[in-house]
């Protein structure tokens, strides 16, 4: 574990990021009667330096919700935010604290929009698939 300067701890899979990284694939079966593979979630994937800002969920979206729990995780224990980005983010605020700085402020605001307005998004867009799937 990671210890932050609030006390509050983050894991930190900085040692071991090949067993970590990995996914878990598998297949279950759906309402259709048909087999799908699915991937377990990336427990601690890497970022871009600027999380998306659109109106849609999109597949980095997908691939970074741990992330974002992560990070809400961490502001609400109020941590200091140069910890969470060095283990969450796996950027180093003392190399480029101006970099660093951006990419977690706004990955942080990615995160809150989803729990404020994506999460509708999520729930629309598997709507909209569906009946694509449909026709």
């Amino acid at each position: 574990m990671g210890p932050c300067n609030s006390g509050f701890e983050l894991p930190d899979h900085q040692g071991n990021k090949d067993g970590l990284r990995g996914r878990t694939a598998g297949t279950i079966p759906t309402n259709r009667g048909m087999n799908r593979c699915v991937s377990g979630p990336n427990i601690d994937p890497d970022v871009d330096d600027e999380a998306l800002s659109g109106p849609d969920i999109t597949i980095y979206d997908e691939e970074h919700f741990v992330t974002y729990l992560r990070l809400l995780d961490a502001q609400a224990d109020n941590a200091d935010w140069t910890e969470v980005a060095r283990i969450v983010l796996h950027c180093d605020p003392v190399s480029d604290v101006v970099r660093t700085r951006r990419c977690w402020e706004s990955h942080l605001a990615r995160a809150k929009w989803i729990t404020k307005v994506g999460y509708r998004r999520i729930l629309e867009q598997a709507i909209e698939e569906e009946r694509l799937y449909r026709k």
